[in-house]
């Protein structure tokens, strides 16, 4: 059976998908930008800033459907440039420390601009 997750504690959804989808276990959560969930704004200018807030609200989805980065097995992770990816990845790795899968690749445009976009698939029972 499947089941939307959806929290306040991380932005709404600004298109026709949920924050989250758990089915059989499992959790595919969206992508999270760093839109801030109380105002909808983007938060921060740096790449540091904007994962910072990806995470907390990556965080706040997997909270949602009772999970935790422990349980994440994939991220796929969305750069605007490349050359943040050592950035990115100083912030990325202190919320994920299970060193599950991961792609990162670097793309043209983000929504509302953003610099870093990460979805996750999660265990969650």
């Amino acid at each position: 059976m499947k089941e939307k997750i959806s929290t306040p504690n991380a932005p709404a959804a600004i298109g026709p998908y949920s924050q989250a989808v758990k089915v059989d276990g499992m959790l595919y959560t969206s992508g999270q930008i760093a839109l801030d969930p109380a105002t909808g704004t983007l938060n921060g200018t740096t790449i540091e800033e904007q994962t910072e807030q990806v995470m907390k609200n990556l965080s706040a989805v997997l909270n949602a459907a009772g999970a935790s980065f422990d349980a994440v097995v994939k991220t796929t992770c969305f750069l605007a440039d490349i050359a943040d990816f050592a950035a990115f990845n100083g912030v990325y790795e202190r919320y994920i420390t299970s060193a599950p899968a991961r792609s990162c690749v670097a793309v043209k445009d983000l929504p509302k601009g953003a610099l870093v976009e990460v979805e996750a698939i999660a265990a969650a029972e």
